[in-house]
């Protein structure tokens, strides 16, 4: 049974699975071109570089936004900026104090969750590739939904409905599928410390949604004060893990990881994946 084992010491975000998937062997030209299927290939541009982190050499997949409509009121932008500045695909309740930044996320974040869904079914991606998306996207639609008091079908994804994080919930469908991985297990998640600054005000890490989305998954105490988990990563882990244990008995095959933005003194940030034969 090919086994993909998730080492979320230091969190998971959508940007660190994929890191992570191309760093044990995913193949990163296969994955652009599968994502060209989407049709919003103008949208964005696909960057991946070997960086290390504490000692420890990972992979740095990025996600840069390029001239891009704004689905609300059609809005040009000519300039381009990169969109992951953190190691998360942006939790979709960062208040951000840098005006221009703030302005550009604004005009990425008004893709819904119907919006999304007809992107991904309408699109000549392979029926497992849809269906592992469009559940990753339920479970954020849900948490959302819940959070702000209002149904499925009303929820707007904000940051988590930017191009971003389309790109990591279908490239993570994606590469588990041309990975061949037929079962899915993690270690309890790290969420990390302390306060972040959301829309509505200040509060505790995990955010809101992404607690939401954790129900049911163990999560790992940390002292490192900072947003170590992001919705997108907590969806990814929630949908897909089977189990959450130590290290399975398995043959190992290869091992990745995928960097986050943030570095910590004596912490390497990174998601570590494990690609194996479960014995």
């Amino acid at each position: 049974m090919r086994t993909l084992y998730l080492d979320c010491f230091s969190g998971i975000s959508g940007d660190m699975f994929i890191g992570a998937l191309i760093d044990a062997g995913g193949d990163s030209t296969l994955l652009e071109e599968e994502l060209q299927k989407l049709n919003i290939c103008e949208e964005y541009k696909l960057s991946w570089i070997k960086v290390v982190k504490n000692g420890i050499s990972s992979t740095k997949f990025d996600v840069e936004l390029t001239e891009t409509v704004d689905h609300a009121g059609g809005h040009q932008h000519d300039h381009k900026h990169n969109h992951k500045h953190e190691d998360v695909d942006h939790n979709h309740e960062h208040e951000h104090s840098d005006h221009h930044e703030h302005s550009h996320h604004h005009h990425h974040s008004h893709r819904s969750y119907q919006d999304i869904v007809k992107l991904i079914d309408g699109s000549q991606l392979s029926q497992e590739v849809k269906e592992t998306s469009l559940s990753i996207f339920r479970k954020i639609g849900e948490a959302e939904g819940l959070i702000h008091g209002i149904s499925l079908e009303k929820v707007h994804f904000h940051e988590v409905g930017a191009v971003d994080s389309i790109i990591d919930i279908v490239g993570a469908s994606i590469l588990i599928n041309k990975l061949e991985i037929q079962k899915i297990k993690s270690s309890p998640v790290c969420v990390g410390a302390g306060k972040v600054h959301i829309d509505h005000g200040i509060y505790p890490i995990p955010a809101p949604a992404t607690l939401e989305i954790l129900k049911g998954v163990p999560l790992q105490q940390s002292n490192i004060k900072s947003e170590l988990t992001t919705p997108t990563g907590a969806a990814i882990v929630s949908v897909l893990s089977e189990e959450f244990c130590t290290v399975p008995s398995m043959t190992v095959q290869s091992v990745g990881y995928g960097a986050g933005t943030k570095d910590f003194d004596k912490h390497p940030n990174v998601l570590r994946v494990i690609i194996g034969e479960e014995n």
